[in-house]
């Protein structure tokens, strides 16, 4: 949630100036964004990704990027998760991000 603890923009990666923020509320970064908008006046066709959480955010916008027509590059250790619960089964979060960026991996995006 907008201004409330952890959402507030790491120091070390402030906006400059001229460059935008776009603020989104759901995984899908394009999704009722002008990020889409943006990249496309400003002529971008390739993007790197990186975030939180990998199952969630990156591999939905990762997905909906390569669907658009961009590139997309995922720095693969600059993307985290968490353990996931599926039944009485818990996912260590190593497993589900190897598996998210394995099956985003040369279909959808170029990971490195």
């Amino acid at each position: 949630m907008p201004d409330t603890p952890g959402a507030e923009i790491y120091p070390l990666v402030i906006p400059l100036p001229d460059e935008i923020v776009v603020q989104k509320h759901h995984p899908n970064s394009f999704r009722e964004t002008p990020l889409l908008d943006e990249l496309r006046s400003r002529r971008i066709s390739r993007l790197l990704l990186c975030g939180m959480m990998t199952h969630m955010c990156i591999d939905t916008t990762v997905r909906a990027a390569a669907d658009l027509g961009f590139q997309c590059v995922v720095a693969g250790d600059a993307t985290t998760t968490k353990d996931l619960t599926y039944g009485s089964i818990t996912v260590p979060a190593a497993h589900v991000q190897a598996a998210f960026l394995a099956a985003l991996s040369g279909s959808f995006a170029k990971v490195i």
